[in-house]
């Protein structure tokens, strides 16, 4: 496991992207399938066949209250997130949103990718109005939760039951942060 940089290193961008070239395509899938297979993915613990993982990264786009952040190292998508927004039906949770399908490639972890992709995450929230960040992680993500405890993230909770990995049930644990004071 490599350790979550405390810095950014030069080369290293964060972006929220609306659109994803077919290089981009290309690059995010490869990110991703590496991820998953070195077993720091997201929800997949094996990845899907290429065709299914480029209809998935096409559909996020294309998902109203789901916005997507990548890093790059020198131009090549490295690692992505997700900032999903909480749905108007829920309207007393409204000031919060999720961050889903945090990861980095193998390649490119030690280099400030997942710090890089958190704060531009944060920023974008704080500008759209938001004052709390959530999100949750398996047991197993150590370098995901080391990253999110430096970062300030608060750890409220733990699910035992959260999910089942190579037969063995693991925890999930769950996190906040508040990234701006809205109280009047």
């Amino acid at each position: 496991m490599i350790a979550p940089s405390d810095t950014i290193q030069p080369g290293v961008i964060a972006e929220r992207v609306t659109e994803l070239t077919a290089g981009d395509i290309s690059d995010i899938v490869d990110a991703c399938t590496q991820a998953i297979v070195e077993g720091g993915g997201f929800g997949w613990l094996t990845p899907p066949d290429r065709p299914d993982m480029e209809k998935y990264w096409r559909g996020v786009l294309l998902m109203p209250g789901r916005h997507l952040f990548v890093s790059r190292v020198d131009g090549i998508i490295s690692g992505a997130a997700q900032l999903i927004e909480t749905p108007a039906n829920l309207e007393a949770q409204r000031h919060s949103a999720q961050i889903s399908g945090h990861f980095v490639a193998p390649w490119a972890r030690g280099r400030g990718n997942g710090k890089a992709i958190v704060r531009s995450i944060e920023y974008f929230a704080r500008e759209a109005g938001y004052s709390v960040l959530k999100l949750d992680l398996r047991e197993t993500q150590q370098a995901a939760i080391a990253l999110y405890n430096g970062l300030g993230y608060v750890r409220w909770g733990i699910n035992p039951y959260y999910a089942m990995v190579d037969g063995k049930m693991v925890e999930g644990y769950y996190y906040t942060k508040k990234i701006q004071d809205t109280d009047q």
